[in-house]
């Protein structure tokens, strides 16, 4: 199968069941609200490291916004229901309450749901207070200018996270702007986010190391410079090869969006578009590139 010349490979993408949910963070102007989302998804690429794994779905609009001030949507992922509360207290707690004017709503309405506002609002010892709209409980904790707005709970969900395919090009330069295109079409995408660094990895992994401390290493097989000391998985020409990772709010909304950044990137003059995975041993999902088409 090609798209546009470029070959796409007969393997699939190796994804994992997840918890996401959506948060919704209003300032007064574009610029806070921006900030406040950059700080509370900072540090969020992979759950092994990072706790979480997060990132910037779209800006809204005033009319979009629980408050109508104008506002960014962020989306979280992580492996269990617990572990989400206590990284949305964390990061909602130091990256949104401390940033001035803003508001955080819950942006996913589900069944299931997890306590920050409730727990947050201690933080206003003893003079925080309550309001109900709309059938919803938000708390209003004083801070120095003023007050800070939270909803009490918020929904999650259960989600797909690892959704990812392989750009391999001739050079860093071909790879990269495949890359970028690539991110920038996902991005239309509702219900998704790629969180590593605007959106794409240098640094794939395999499973296992020479070392015993290790559980994961480098991508050996995709490394342009260990061709000849290790089977490589690049075909003559390649020299740079570039990751995309996708989670989502749903299986669906992964299979779009690596759909239409795999569309993007074969634009760019690449050679070979594949997938990481483990051979089916370890993640929940199996998503074959070939049938994104279907």
């Amino acid at each position: 199968m090609r798209i546009n010349g470029v070959e796409i490979e007969d393997t699939f993408a190796e994804a994992f069941k997840m918890w996401g949910t959506r948060l919704i963070i209003t300032a007064i102007n574009r610029q806070w609200a921006q900030t406040a989302a950059q700080a509370t998804t900072g540090f969020a690429t992979s759950g092994i490291g990072c706790g979480c794994e997060a990132g910037i779905e779209r800006e809204l609009p005033p009319e979009e916004t629980p408050d109508g001030r104008p506002g960014i949507s962020v989306l979280f992922f992580v492996t269990s229901r617990k572990q989400m509360e206590k990284q949305l207290l964390l990061r909602v707690g130091q990256g949104v309450m401390t940033c001035p004017t803003t508001a955080c709503y819950s942006g996913l309405s589900a069944e299931e749901h997890v306590d920050v506002g409730g727990k947050l609002r201690y933080f206003g010892d003893g003079f925080q207070s309550s309001k109900r709209l709309e059938g919803r409980r938000l708390w209003r904790i004083p801070v120095m200018e003023g007050e800070f707005l939270i909803d009490e709970r918020f929904g999650i969900q259960k989600a797909v996270g690892g959704g990812n395919f392989l750009i391999l090009g001739k050079s860093v330069e071909t790879a990269l702007a495949a890359a970028e295109a690539a991110v920038a079409a996902m991005r239309e995408v509702e219900g998704v986010v790629m969180p590593f660094p605007g959106g794409i990895v240098r640094s794939g992994s395999k499973v296992g190391s020479r070392y015993k401390f290790l559980t994961a290493s480098t991508n050996t097989a995709y490394c342009p410079t260990l061709r000849g000391q290790v089977e490589s998985a690049l075909p003559e020409g390649v020299n740079a090869v570039l990751e995309i990772v996708v989670n989502g709010l749903t299986e669906d909304a992964v299979r779009e969006a690596m759909r239409v950044g795999i569309e993007a990137a074969c634009r760019s003059g690449i050679m070979r578009i594949s997938a990481g995975n483990y051979g089916g041993t370890l993640g929940q999902y199996q998503i074959p590139l070939r049938e994104l088409w279907q």
